[in-house]
């Protein structure tokens, strides 16, 4: 198709989804295009590997990419679950000068700190994009990426941009998202800008980066287990019971 020709292949007219409009990866075996496999490095681990493809190469594509962070920039994201926690810690590797985690749970903002957060703002009493000014002198940050995908979130990290600042929206929600009154909007010539999942070469990246060691995901596997104790995952995941940033499904054992 035309996106495909233009190297845009998240943007395929022919995308599939497992376990949407194919059949989903909770099994023994799978058949899949040979186009969309990659080796694994010897350096990482399966149940590392496992997580690249999603909750990091995701959170890659919507701040290098899509948000084209630079060096030096101050960065804001909204979200910290394991899509936010993996975005601030690519946000340090690509140089962010200050980083602002913001999340309504205590544990997702200590999560954040440890993933090399300067500063974390609690966003559960409202006025997120204030206090994201109030750490930037006011000014508001370069790039805001969010996570969540929610009306009041998304309207927050509008609010907390600088002139001239962008924001990437990450999460998907069903929420009906409004934008800030056209004068403000124009004349600040902010930029809202969608990011959707990720391809083959940023997968490529952050493989080789984990291969490398400048990328450590070793904290963000909180547990690998086997197919028939999918349901006992799933539990914990909804129910946040220990508090995990990834379960990692190993068919086979």
């Amino acid at each position: 198709c035309y996106a495909c020709r233009q190297g845009r292949e998240v943007l395929c007219l022919q995308a599939q989804v497992l376990g949407i409009n194919r059949e989903g990866a909770f099994a023994e075996s799978i058949t899949l295009p040979a186009s969309c496999l990659l080796p694994l490095p010897a350096e990482v681990s399966f149940a590392v590997g496992a997580i690249v493809a999603d909750a990091v190469s995701t959170a890659y594509r919507a701040l290098a990419h899509r948000g084209a962070l630079r060096g030096g920039e101050r960065v804001a994201v909204f979200g910290c679950g394991g899509l936010g926690v993996h975005g601030i810690k690519i946000a340090k590797l690509l140089g962010a000068s200050r980083i602002i985690g913001v999340d309504v749970a205590r544990g997702a903002l200590r999560r954040a700190e440890e993933a090399g957060a300067t500063h974390v703002v609690d966003a559960s009493g409202g006025e997120a994009a204030k206090q994201v000014r109030a750490l930037t002198a006011g000014d508001g940050v370069d790039l805001a990426v969010e996570f969540v995908g929610l009306k009041a979130s998304v309207s927050e990290a509008i609010r907390s941009l600088r002139r001239g600042g962008r924001v990437v929206i990450a999460g998907v929600g069903s929420d009906r998202v409004e934008l800030p009154p056209l004068r403000s909007f124009v004349g600040g010539e902010l930029a809202v800008l969608a990011s959707m999942g990720f391809d083959r070469e940023e997968v490529e990246t952050v493989l080789r980066w984990v291969a490398e060691g400048t990328l450590d995901l070793s904290s963000s596997v909180t547990d690998v287990i086997p197919l028939d104790a999918i349901n006992e995952g799933f539990r914990r995941a909804f129910t946040k019971e220990g508090d995990p940033i990834r379960i990692v499904v190993r068919p086979g054992g």
